[in-house]
């Protein structure tokens, strides 16, 4: 492993402008939807910026919702399905500004996502963002 992998990780950037994580080290949180977890790679909140890893547990709804930028999916373990398609370990996902759906896993699934500014969800009265 090179000596730039060996130092301790954080959310400083080096001196070279990289910021190095163990997503492996990291541990999961909740999100408010029920069966579905989170570990935030990156976030830039003024910006509506961010990426992660998404851990949907066997029965797990996202509910429909709206992307205002691209979305871009790869799904790394199980499969995740909407009315478009269903995606398997290794399936590219991308969808464009405006699109809408929602997600269901039956089986579970690991998925890592980038998003350039936050969802609007559309399951309760008013419009909510982020997750």
């Amino acid at each position: 492993m090179s000596v730039v992998l060996d130092r301790p990780r954080g959310l400083t950037p080096t001196i070279g402008g990289s910021t190095y994580l163990k997503p492996s080290e990291m541990d999961w949180k909740p999100t408010r939807f029920e069966k579905v977890s989170i570990k935030v790679l990156y976030e830039d909140p003024e910006r509506g910026e961010m990426t992660c890893l998404l851990k949907l547990e066997p029965g797990a709804y996202i509910p429909f919702h709206k992307h205002p930028e691209i979305e871009q999916t790869l799904v790394l373990e199980g499969s995740v399905q909407d009315h478009d398609g269903v995606a398997t370990a290794g399936d590219y996902i991308w969808r464009k500004p405006g699109s809408m759906h929602d997600n269901t896993s039956p089986g579970g699934a690991v998925l890592f996502a980038v998003y350039r500014k936050p969802n609007l969800y559309y399951h309760t009265t008013k419009e909510t963002a982020g997750f």
